[in-house]
């Protein structure tokens, strides 16, 4: 039994595998919740024999080495992967990033391009050989939702959802649709300038929070898979334990 931890900014997930699938068992803290005692909470019950960890925040790496005994595996640019790296300096891509590419040519060829739909949005970029080259970061979903009632005195929080149309008839309707359809536009324009430098025909994953809302209106993505990062994080603590 291998038990994959998915370290976030906004969540840390749990999931194990057994015999090289992902069982249907999963947990979910938000970060900002983890601890000694909330975490071994989550895992009561749970026999696992080796971790793989995959985490972007240093201070919750930490803490997981001092409650976990089973060998751990940490992953970074060093790790042994499904994928080589072409970056001039890989110690500065997030492991995340590096599962998530990972994932992507599992089963198949590059190129390939990864839409994390996280704290921040990521696009990752693997060439037709097969290694990482780079991508773009942005602001995620929840920026552009949250800034505006944070940073005026009448506009709403709102929960991010399906715009009915594109001229909104109230101040929530009008909110959405910048969030939701302006949001589209952005990750069009970024995966067109991506795939002109790129060339070929990547196959384009999504995933993450928002990857279901925003991927289903761009008809460009090929494949949404909320196990992306998880199937990554199984992938490279096989090749590693």
């Amino acid at each position: 039994m291998h038990l994959l931890i998915d370290n976030s900014n906004t969540r840390t997930k749990f999931a194990l595998t057994l015999n090289g699938e992902i069982s249907e068992w999963r947990a979910i803290i938000p970060t900002s919740d983890l601890s000694k005692k909330s975490i071994e909470d989550a895992l009561q019950g749970r026999d696992f024999q080796k971790v793989t960890l995959c985490s972007v925040v240093p201070d919750a790496t930490a803490l997981i080495r001092t409650i976990i005994d089973q060998p751990i595996h940490f992953i970074s640019h060093h790790s042994k992967m499904p994928i080589t790296i072409d970056y001039p300096d890989p110690s500065k891509i997030g492991a995340d990033r590096l599962a998530n590419a990972s994932a992507a040519i599992l089963n198949r060829q590059g190129p390939a391009i990864v839409i994390d739909f996280g704290t921040a949005v990521t696009f990752d970029v693997i060439s037709e050989a097969g290694s990482y080259l780079g991508g773009v970061i942005a602001p995620g979903t929840a920026s552009l939702r949250d800034y505006l009632h944070q940073k005026t005195a009448l506009l709403p929080a709102i929960r991010l959802e399906e715009p009915g149309s594109a001229i909104g008839r109230s101040t929530e309707e009008a909110m959405q649709i910048g969030a939701v359809i302006g949001y589209r536009g952005l990750i069009r324009e970024i995966l067109n300038k991506i795939r002109a430098e790129l060339g070929g025909n990547p196959t384009i994953f999504a995933t993450g929070g928002d990857a279901e809302l925003i991927g289903k209106g761009i008809a460009d993505i090929d494949i949404i898979d909320q196990d992306l990062t998880m199937k990554g994080i199984q992938a490279i603590g096989a090749s590693n334990h």
